[in-house]
């Protein structure tokens, strides 16, 4: 009994010595965002299939886990780059990703956990810089700015979603050029702005006139259709028809009808 009591004791002391040893490498807590993959040292296999959750992990002492941050991660970036003509241009970039919470097996066997530094940032640079030698400065910075960014965007998500990756974004925070450059290039836009402004004034104006010339033609035209018309029985025939109105009017006056080449009218007195 004495003997069994002894071996217990001797099992517990070793258990506690094996824990206090190994418990670290055995027990992991996995935070909320983040993702495990276990990497058997004796087989040399690293487990892609079974990706470890939140919670408690409990692996061989032999074993070694790898945890990954997979919440939105956010890096910023500014490089100096070439456009088509060769000429230096400094850009800031801002990118925001995360790995696929299910691939960090393969993540993990191609890239290791500091993917970012290895496969995020090298792409990225690497897309900004086969893009932006493909537009002139004036073009990137201010002509097909928006193209030139949509064409980093598309080129960089393709490259991270094949190695695992989603971008989320990627934002191109600015554009900088040489001082004497960026001035010309703002002065040229300045003036076609000017040039732009001017054609629409002048159209404006020859629009106008041009109205204004339909619309006196058809005054001229409608003054010559009614001259005319206006021979001299219309106009005894309108005098006839104004002295009727007038005299049925209650309006105290004397009406004397006109006589000779006209024939019209003649009202004297009246309200």
């Amino acid at each position: 009994m004495k003997k069994q009591r002894v071996t217990v004791i001797i099992t517990a002391i070793a258990i506690f010595i094996f824990l206090l040893i190994f418990g670290n490498r055995m027990f992991s807590i996995i935070k909320p965002g983040e993702r495990g993959v276990v990497f058997h040292s004796i087989s040399g296999e690293l487990d892609k299939e079974n990706i470890k959750q939140t919670g408690l992990v409990v692996i061989a002492p032999w074993n070694r886990l790898f945890v990954y941050d997979v919440k939105e991660q956010q890096r910023e970036e500014t490089m100096d780059v070439l456009d088509k003509n060769g000429m230096s241009i400094n850009v800031d970039v801002t990118i925001r990703f995360n790995p696929l919470y299910l691939k960090i097996g393969d993540l993990h066997e191609i890239f290791g956990v500091n993917y970012v530094n290895t496969l995020i940032i090298p792409e990225v640079r690497s897309s900004v810089r086969k893009v932006t030698g493909r537009y002139t400065a004036e073009e990137i910075y201010s002509t097909k700015r928006n193209e030139v960014e949509s064409t980093i965007i598309d080129e960089t998500k393709n490259i991270l979603k094949e190695n695992y990756i989603d971008m989320r974004a990627l934002l191109i925070r600015s554009i900088n050029l040489p001082p004497d450059i960026k001035s010309a290039i703002e002065n040229k836009l300045t003036r076609e702005q000017e040039a732009l402004a001017m054609t629409f004034i002048n159209e404006r104006e020859r629009l106008e006139a041009e109205r204004k010339l339909i619309e006196a033609e058809g005054i001229a035209n409608y003054n010559r259709t009614i001259s005319a018309s206006l021979t001299d029985r219309i106009l005894t025939l309108r005098g006839i028809e104004a002295t009727l109105k007038i005299a049925e009017s209650s309006n105290t006056k004397i009406v004397i009808v006109g006589s000779g080449e006209q024939g019209l009218p003649l009202i004297l007195g009246g309200q």
